[in-house]
Formats: C-alpha cells, sequence, structure tokens
C-alpha cells in the first residue's frame, strides 16, 4: 500500500453534503471516481485533466505533474472497473476474476512513478510521469494491498445503499462505515429514531 501522507477525499452525498472519506489505499481512493455496471453513472474520468485531478486530491505526495494522453484516461478507467471487480470479489471472500487479475498485473508491470530527493532534501517525481506510470503505480498498491497483512480487512460500508470499499486499519479492526460522519451518522440517527419509536 502507499504510504504517503493522506490527503484525504471529499465525497458528496446523493443530497449534497460533503463528507470526509479515507479508503486507506492509493487503489481504492481511485475506485471514487466510478465503475463497472451500475456505478458507471458515478463516472468523472473523461479527459485528461479529470485524471490529473483525481492525482492532486489523492494521497500522492507532492501532486505530481503528469503529461497524459486520452488514451491513459481510458487505460486507466479499464484499471479502475477491473479493480473494483477484483476488490468487491474479495471482500465477498470469492475468487478473484482472472482477467481482472490479468489487467491488474500487465499495469503494475509497467514502470511506475519514481521518488526522487531535491538538493533541498525535499521528496518529488522524477521526470515527468505519464498516465501509464500513474497506472502502474495505482496497480502496485492494488498488489501490495490484496497480497498484504491488511487484506483480510478489505470491506465495504456496512450501509446497504453504499458501495465504497475501504481497507480497516484501525487497531482493534472493527472499522463498519466508509465515514462516520456520512454513513455511521446515519445508522446512529436512525437506531434514534427506532428506539423513539419503540419507546413511544
Amino acid at each position: 500500500m502507499d504510504s504517503s501522507a493522506t490527503k484525504g477525499l471529499t465525497l458528496r452525498s446523493h443530497t449534497g453534503v460533503a463528507y470526509r472519506f479515507d479508503p486507506g489505499a492509493l487503489c481504492l481512493e481511485l475506485l471514487t471516481t466510478g465503475g463497472p455496471g451500475p456505478y458507471r453513472r458515478y463516472e468523472v474520468l473523461h479527459e485528461p485533466a479529470d485524471l490529473a485531478t483525481w492525482a492532486d486530491r489523492s494521497r500522492l505526495t507532492p501532486t505530481p505533474a503528469l503529461d497524459i494522453s486520452a488514451t491513459d484516461v481510458a487505460d486507466m478507467r479499464r484499471l479502475r472497473d477491473a479493480l473494483f471487480r477484483v476488490f468487491i470479489a474479495h471482500a465477498r471472500g470469492e475468487p478473484h476474476p482472472p482477467r481482472d487479475l490479468e489487467a491488474i498485473n500487465e499495469a503494475a508491470a509497467r514502470p511506475a512513478m519514481a521518488p526522487a530527493i531535491t538538493s533541498a532534501g525535499k521528496r518529488q517525481w522524477a521526470g515527468t510521469p505519464t498516465g501509464t506510470h500513474l497506472a502502474a503505480t495505482v496497480a502496485r498498491d492494488a498488489v501490495e494491498l490484496l497480497t498484504g497483512p491488511f487484506a483480510h480487512r478489505i470491506r465495504t460500508c456496512a450501509a446497504e445503499d453504499c458501495h465504497l470499499i475501504y481497507v480497516d486499519t484501525s487497531r482493534p479492526g472493527r472499522r463498519r462505515w466508509c465515514s462516520m460522519e456520512h454513513c455511521g451518522n446515519r445508522h446512529k440517527v436512525r437506531a434514534l429514531r427506532a428506539r423513539h419509536t419503540e419507546e413511544g
């Protein structure tokens, strides 16, 4: 998993309320940009600028100055959809789809973004990374997560109407919600209403 400092993602609920979501890994941050099948309606990666915006919001530090082509965007969407299906299967305890694993492994085998250090001791990215370098970095992060110590902690949010995927990196390992301030809070409100109804 990527160990860069977390910037965190700000998402919006269907009612327009902003909330913070930390999926715990770079590869899982990509899954908030859309997905296969019914998740296609959430698609935000349409052109190179969209992918650059996602990279800026991601946990990659510092924000990379990327050289992205339209082909890179299409390739990243394909990788994301493969990741989505693999992580959903993984969270359900089902076998990983072989074709999707192949797509992840192919992306991971390409050169990834390379970190470098400046003369002032600051972190930067070597050269000008392309969309292919970014995809390889994301794919390698997924391989690390799926084969690492937190592989058994990959979960989907417990809310029935939420499909966000995260890795539970909390010490007790009891995280149930994508975000306590969103789905966790909605659950609390529902439980409170149900209690009042029972008492009344």
